[in-house]
């Protein structure tokens, strides 16, 4: 299939969050549409409160109140399965028969989905750069910061060494 699904996002009635999940999840198990809904998903939170009394409470609170997201390779069929959920009103975009994918950006930061990168190099090894104003310069890697998608390299630019923080995938190691 040449189409990739993106995420969509979807508005429901305040309070049917959950039921709209579970009534998508259902139909594509149902009708076995696992290959262009790939994926329900309601971004939540934990929270801990701590009451008067003292005593702490965590628990999950929606980001986005009356919103679901859903991964899918759009197409008529797929929006009427959806669109027909009991719950929902339509889709966010231009016109709700013509839904805006979310950018992978905006994927990203919702902590929707992880982009897993693999560090092939550690600290002490000497690396090419990828990416950015310093691609093809080497240097030596000073830190890395796998949570933070940071490495620190050490450049050296104009007989100084510098170091240069860059994101994980924007270097490689240099073969020996």
């Amino acid at each position: 299939m040449a189409e990739t699904a993106k995420w969509y996002v979807v508005h429901t009635y305040s309070g049917y969050e959950n039921t709209v999940k579970a009534t998508i999840e259902k139909t594509v198990e149902s009708r076995h549409l696992q290959d262009v809904i790939l994926a329900v998903s309601i971004p939540l939170e934990t929270v801990t409160e701590i009451t008067e009394s003292g005593v702490s409470k965590t628990y999950d609170r929606k980001l986005f109140p009356g919103y679901v997201l859903v991964k899918m390779v759009y197409s008529d069929d797929t929006w009427h399965v959806i669109k027909d959920v009991r719950g929902v009103t339509g889709f966010v975009g231009s016109s709700s028969n013509d839904p805006t994918p979310l950018s992978e950006e905006e994927v990203y930061a919702m902590g929707v989905e992880k982009k897993e990168i693999i560090v092939n190099y550690n600290v002490g090894d000497t690396v090419r750069i990828l990416d950015g104003p310093l691609t093809s310069f080497t240097g030596t890697v000073e830190s890395i910061e796998v949570d933070k998608n940071a490495v620190n390299v050490i450049v050296s630019m104009f007989g100084r060494e510098t170091s240069v923080e860059f994101e994980l995938d924007q270097i490689e190691v240099v073969s020996q």
